[in-house]
């Protein structure tokens, strides 16, 4: 593609991007007013609007009512998938970030096939639904969406709406085994650009889990549904022994 086939205010956002990528432009910093942009690019002022909404988009900036656009602090935050299993909220709170929150629903469902298959649920399941909007720092950075076996749901609701998943079962007598995980790309429908300030489509990172108890029962089936620019998952590997060959 050409240089002149790409539209302008695309080209205005990609330059200040640039320059918030390399430090021209600080976290919090504001960035200039319309009226500068419009003197320094030659351009409308529905350009340059249209160029910030691009970097607002983005998550790059945020527009702040009477005050201007400002450059939103874009610390991210990484998930040790260590073994033994360290939960999410244990390894944040260990790395000095205050992780927080909302719980968004939680209701019984009759869920689609594949979680049946991996719950190994049998005739006409229902099981419990959580939604939760997970925030580090304050940002939001993911969605978990869970679906927990029918007995415990009912046994364990009022503690799940206020307390993160996997502390509560250990807390009340169930051990967590065994953790079978997928982690790949999805990208944002309308219910997920909602929750994460994301544009429809936006490429996000989705951690796809079973969780088992002993006797290789599993109890818990979800997905947690991450921005990139805000949340990744760090991994280390550790080679037990001399390879062969």
């Amino acid at each position: 593609m050409s240089s002149t086939s790409v539209p302008l205010h695309i080209s205005i956002s990609e330059k200040l991007r640039h320059q918030i990528e390399v430090g021209d432009y600080l976290p919090g910093e504001k960035l200039p007013s319309e009226h500068q942009l419009m003197k320094t690019f030659s351009v409308s002022r529905i350009t340059v609007r249209r160029a910030v909404a691009n970097l607002v988009n983005q998550g790059l900036v945020k527009s702040q009512q009477g005050r201007g656009v400002f450059v939103t602090p874009r610390q991210k935050v990484a998930y040790s998938l260590s073994s033994p299993l360290i939960f999410l909220e244990q390894d944040l709170t260990r790395k000095g970030i205050q992780f927080t929150f909302e719980n968004l629903t939680f209701r019984k469902v009759c869920p689609a096939k594949h979680i049946q298959t991996s719950l190994q649920l049998i005739g006409k399941p229902t099981v419990y639904l959580q939604k939760k909007l997970l925030r580090m720092d304050g940002a939001v950075g993911a969605v978990d969406v869970s679906y927990i076996v029918l007995e415990l749901g009912q046994e364990l609701g009022a503690q799940l709406k206020g307390q993160m998943t996997f502390p509560t079962l250990e807390a009340h007598g169930i051990v967590i085994e065994q953790i079978d995980a997928v982690i790949e790309c999805t990208h944002a429908d309308y219910e997920m650009s909602g929750y994460l300030e994301v544009p429809l489509g936006q490429p996000l990172i989705v951690n796809r889990y079973t969780t088992f108890t002993t006797g290789q029962r599993p109890i818990l089936y979800g997905e947690t549904i991450s921005r990139a620019d805000r949340f990744c998952y760090s991994l280390s590997i550790e080679k037990e022994g001399p390879l062969t060959h």
